[in-house]
């Protein structure tokens, strides 16, 4: 995806006007604003790049690594591509604490769906070809 599509498009999906983000990163609005018409995308320094990154709460690798266009056009994800991408959006706008807690509950569930799969692959062919042990051990 283009660059100059890139940050105007995420600039405006963090309803940020070009004023706002000036004053937020320190760069110029109206360089902002040539690098989003692609005016003087070319002379783009990475320290201005980091500085309106750091406005909209991305690192470099989110922004380069394909976080953006997943938010920018979610429509050409998979379904699960898109379930993901829309949980870790909700996460990053959940105050600091709350983060760290919904996290740690996440890490619980997948240490636990892990060992669960661990045990399940495991198992007897008795267990995989009987539906009375599969009826009695449904919730694993």
């Amino acid at each position: 995806m283009d660059l100059v599509l890139k940050l105007r498009e995420i600039r405006r999906m963090r309803g940020l006007s070009q004023k706002d983000v000036s004053r937020l990163s320190g760069v110029g609005e109206k360089t902002i604003s040539s690098f989003e018409t692609g005016q003087r995308i070319g002379s783009l320094k990475l320290s201005q790049l980091r500085r309106l990154l750091g406005v909209y709460g991305l690192n470099e690798s989110e922004f380069f690594g394909g976080l953006v266009e997943k938010q920018i056009a979610p429509w050409e994800l998979n379904e699960e591509e898109f379930a993901t991408s829309r949980l870790l959006e909700e996460l990053r706008t959940l105050p600091r604490p709350m983060k760290k807690a919904v996290l740690a509950k996440f890490q619980l569930l997948l240490d636990t769906a892990a060992e669960l799969h661990e045990v399940k692959e495991k198992r007897g062919a008795y267990v995989h070809d009987h539906s009375d042990w599969n009826m009695l051990t449904s919730r694993n």
